[in-house]
């Protein structure tokens, strides 16, 4: 009886059929992450996704979605950027999501030019509306209106290297390094405004005070609503015992942007300069999973919690700070300077 019953068993067990997952499930099972706000889960599916199938341009869309919900967006366009190059305009949504995550770096010239070439290409597209609501969102100076918005694809790749590094060695105070690369970026990339505000912010700590200054000083005169020129300033006169940083501060009391990036360059200004309590309010309404990235994201919001009495937040917040970010591990508290 006993060898009837193994001889059953034995033949379900052959007649089994292995199950081997392929593309799309693990693409399902990484969208199904995604939905319950999983990321990293998310992220771990789509990989092995594109892992399976590599030139599958929807899995690739979907992982950069996804970077993007985490604040990874220098990788998100790396993404969409080689989706674009590979299959050319069979993908036209990437236009919408490059645009979309320029915005959120502060490229608004970038951000304008994708947008544009995604309503060229789709007038009446699933992100048609979206699209122009960026485009109406986003303010350019007078001559940015004759620019060529065609995508500049053949430069993504070493842009997207540019700012990397850049960002590297302004999170870690790197001065040198950074205005190194930062003139060079200025030389090759000159359409971006952002990286001369990027130089003066180095240029500043790294010494050349009175240079720095005069630089933004310049540049608020030519464009006095400029949010960075009056973050630096704000910054650099407090630093050099100038009660002018107090104007610069309440033109940015009334500032509420949409992109993530910006807000946390007001709320870091406001803690600099000792503005603790509305500094602790902007921050608490950043979305981390774009902010995590930035080490002055823990820094400064640590400090304003510490010096609004929140002990244990400070602390907790230093403590992931160090997790995430080896260097703030060595260092010492904020408060503690």
């Amino acid at each position: 009886m006993q060898d009837v019953k193994n001889s059953v068993e034995g033949q379900k067990r052959n007649n089994l059929i292995p199950f081997i997952p392929d593309g799309d499930f693990y693409f399902t099972k990484g969208v199904e992450a995604f939905r319950k706000k999983k990321f990293e889960v998310a992220l771990k599916w789509m990989n092995k996704a594109v892992e399976a199938v590599p030139k599958d341009p929807l899995y690739q869309c979907q992982m950069s979605i996804i970077y993007t919900e985490i604040g990874s967006y220098h990788k998100a366009n790396q993404i969409l950027t080689d989706v674009l190059q590979t299959s050319g305009n069979q993908y036209v949504d990437c236009y919408y999501l490059l645009a979309n995550n320029y915005a959120h770096l502060g490229l608004l010239n970038d951000a304008r030019k994708y947008a544009k070439s995604y309503l060229d290409l789709e007038p009446n597209g699933d992100f048609s509306e979206e699209a122009k609501s960026l485009i109406e969102l986003m303010e350019f100076e007078d001559d940015d209106e004759e620019e060529d918005f065609g995508p500049p694809l053949e430069d993504e790749d070493e842009l997207l290297i540019y700012q990397e590094t850049a960002f590297y060695h302004l999170e870690h105070k790197e001065w040198e390094k950074a205005l190194l690369v930062l003139e060079e970026m200025q030389t090759l990339f000159p359409e971006h405004k952002t990286i001369k505000h990027e130089y003066a912010h180095a240029l500043f700590f790294d010494g050349e005070k009175e240079e720095a200054i005069k630089m933004e000083e310049d540049n608020i005169q030519e464009d006095p609503f400029n949010l960075y020129s009056h973050t630096n300033l704000a910054t650099f006169y407090y630093e050099t015992n100038q009660e002018a940083y107090q104007l610069h501060i309440r033109a940015l009391l009334n500032v509420y942007p949409i992109h993530e990036q910006q807000k946390l360059r007001i709320a870091t200004t406001l803690a600099r300069t000792g503005y603790f309590e509305e500094a602790y309010t902007r921050f608490r309404m950043l979305s981390k999973a774009v902010v995590k990235s930035h080490i002055s994201y823990y820094r400064w919001y640590s400090l304003a919690a510490f010096q609004l009495g929140e002990i244990d937040k400070a602390n907790s917040i230093w403590q992931e700070g160090g997790r995430k970010h080896p260097v703030l591990a060595h260092e010492s508290a904020p408060w503690m300077e």
